[in-house]
């Protein structure tokens, strides 16, 4: 398997209050990659860390096979970025703002920007300043996508739109994706909505890694529990156990992730029983695995 970016225990330090510690990415070439997290979890600096807007104290980080900072305007030519707030003058029309980016890619689309500018009703005389947070939000995706990359680097896109604005930007993303095999990295605190586009995701808390895994396996990996009999001390356990839990008298409540079906004969060997099995969905997993990392369950 070949990476679009690749991190290898990066350090960083923001004053005394924050750091990126020890930090380790894979993100698949070709994927869309879901960069979730609280907000102040550390995903903004560890996207500016990627593109060399920071600089890291230590660590190895390679982007498109290149290595950041080292070869910069190499690696910036092929990665489309959007921000998590609108960077563009807002003096400018959006058909000025097309004409201004496309100055700087030697690969601009401009039929991929006609196009967009189109399905995305994009006025081209109306003022970046006047425009929705929705059409901001279109016209800086537009322009990332028009930029013909192998990388977009999404920080928080669709956060506070509407579910329109919302449906019609991961749409596009998706289409760029299937016909380029672009990679997308894009970050947000919106679990639900990643959980319909993404294929592999990475959770960040407190500037750590809490998880990096396909996101299938971390959907079919993460149960609730339902166990009898079960003694107090569980050793050698071939999954791990986020929250653990008596329900009342009638036996435990217990939240796993690497769970498989085939994981009940364990119970069996230690003298328990399983009860039930509950799916959870993504929002539920990332909640619990930040539960349980917070409070020191590994």
């Amino acid at each position: 398997m070949t990476h679009a970016i690749e991190i290898e225990r990066l350090q960083y330090r923001a004053g005394k209050a924050f750091a990126i510690q020890d930090l380790t990415l894979h993100v698949p070439s070709g994927s869309i990659y879901g960069f979730l997290g609280p907000n102040g979890s550390g995903k903004t600096t560890t996207i500016r860390l990627i593109l060399g807007l920071l600089r890291a104290l230590s660590g190895r980080i390679t982007v498109l096979g290149d290595r950041m900072p080292d070869d910069h305007p190499r690696i910036l030519e092929r990665v489309g970025y959007v921000p998590e707030q609108p960077h563009l003058d807002p003096t400018l029309t959006v058909a000025e703002l097309i004409r201004f980016q496309s100055a700087f890619y030697r690969r601009w689309d401009a039929q991929r920007a006609a196009l967009l500018t189109k399905e995305f009703q994009l006025d081209e005389q109306r003022l970046f300043g006047r425009l929705s947070k929705g059409q901001k939000a279109k016209l800086m995706i537009l322009l990332a996508l028009a930029q013909r990359g192998d990388l977009l680097v999404l920080d928080e896109p669709t956060d506070g739109l509407d579910p329109v604005v919302r449906r019609d930007i991961l749409a596009a993303l998706i289409t760029y994706v299937s016909e380029s095999g672009a990679t997308i990295f894009i970050s947000s605190h919106l679990v639900h909505e990643l959980e319909r586009v993404c294929d592999w995701v990475a959770v960040m808390d407190e500037g750590r890694l809490v998880t990096e895994l396909p996101l299938e396996k971390m959907k079919n990996g993460t149960k609730r529990l339902v166990i009898a009999d079960a003694p107090a001390v569980i050793n050698d356990a071939p999954f791990r156990i986020l929250a653990r839990e008596s329900s009342n008298g009638s036996g435990e409540t217990w939240v796993v992730s690497n769970w498989e079906p085939t994981m009940t004969s364990f119970f069996e060997r230690i003298g328990a029983s399983v009860r039930d099995v509950v799916d959870l969905d993504l929002e539920d997993g990332f909640v619990e695995l930040l539960r349980s990392f917070r409070t020191g369950v590994r």
